[in-house]
């Protein structure tokens, strides 16, 4: 690869393997005036993570001095994603880098994509319109996409080869990608290097703050939050740090959510920390689910939950319940029971 095209795509073994030869001491990327812009540039790798995704600058080799930051501002990322240690910031950030490079994967060569299939161990084969690769490469990056389009059920395969078109095998080099950035972190960061990295991680940890919430603070709009099954909690403290859940799960939550009078926006803003999150794909999901189509869907029952292995941390309520529209409802009157105004009769008997 090219010095532009390693800045591009500093995950590779090829951009490693250059900063390495670089030489560069750490302490000077942490605290010296002359990469101040690197520091600058990987701090915005990770706000744009958690907003509107990691933009990658126009690189020619003739451009070293934006091609040095850009290349450096990838391991002071990494720096900070590791001495903040936060699982969310971790899959968000890694699921940026890969989205980033999936848009510039799109238009590269087909040997290029070849070439980045290899640093992942996809020995790909190109074929027609696409690649074909053997199923046990695809099924290793494809089981995290829950689209029913990606089940090797649906595939066309011959002889062990699973044949996809060209963006397919760009989409699957993003899932490697991003597990292996995910993998590779948190790194042992020396605490000096973390307390040298304190201004920088500060403001890390307000922006985490605001995009993460607080799914514990009781209420969501009308709605008592408190009152949720523990399954609905599960998937929710789920959402809320960023893991996708299984489609089954997901509409059990958004089915309930909308059951209990939920407005759209509001379930909407809870799938907005999610790293996939796609607002009018999610929208047009929720619309659907909560009868925009003419038929409104209520969530499974619990034996259903069950067999779909959704059922989470069930309590002694769950044990006299048979749907998760019941916890709630027997929840909300036992809240209303307790706020319910004493009886004159009551009152003489408390004098």
């Amino acid at each position: 690869m090219e010095r532009a095209e390693l800045a591009l795509y500093p995950f590779t073994s090829a951009a490693s393997q250059y900063v390495g030869v670089l030489d560069f001491d750490l302490n000077r990327l942490i605290n010296s005036r002359a990469f101040q812009s690197a520091r600058l540039r990987g701090e915005e790798r990770l706000i744009q993570s958690l907003t509107t995704g990691i933009s990658k600058p126009s690189l020619t080799n003739t451009d070293e001095g934006r091609v040095l930051t850009e290349l450096l501002s990838y391991p002071y990322a990494r720096i900070l994603v590791s001495c903040l240690n936060d699982s969310y910031l971790n899959r968000k950030y890694s699921h940026a880098e890969a989205e980033a490079a999936y848009s510039l994967l799109l238009g590269r060569e087909d040997f290029f994509l070849r070439e980045i299939g290899e640093e992942f161990g996809i020995h790909a084969k190109q074929h027609e319109r696409g690649f074909h690769l053997h199923f046990a490469d695809f099924l290793k990056y494809s089981t995290t996409l829950k689209a029913i389009e990606w089940k090797l059920i649906n595939q066309r395969m011959v002889h062990g080869n699973v044949f996809v078109e060209r963006k397919d095998f760009a989409r699957l080099l993003q899932e490697a990608i991003k597990k292996s950035i995910h993998d590779s972190l948190p790194l042992k960061v020396p605490e000096k290097i973390c307390t040298d990295c304190s201004g920088a991680l500060s403001r890390l940890k307000e922006l985490l703050q605001q995009k993460k919430g607080d799914i514990e603070s009781g209420q969501i709009g009308e709605v008592d939050s408190k009152l949720f099954p523990p399954c609905i909690n599960y998937a929710i403290s789920n959402v809320c740090t960023g893991v996708n859940l299984a489609h089954s799960m997901r509409f059990a939550m958004t089915s309930f959510l909308t059951g209990i009078g939920m407005t759209v926006d509001d379930i909407i803003n809870m799938f907005n920390v999610s790293p996939d999150f796609d607002e009018e794909k999610t929208r047009y999901q929720i619309e659907h689910i909560a009868g925009s189509s003419g038929t409104k869907y209520t969530p499974p029952s619990c034996s259903t939950m069950k067999t779909y292995g959704n059922c989470h941390g069930a309590d002694e309520l769950c044990k006299r319940i048979n749907h998760p529209l019941n916890y709630y409802r027997r929840k909300m009157w036992y809240k209303n029971k307790s706020k319910k105004p004493a009886t004159t009769k009551e009152k003489k008997d408390t004098e």
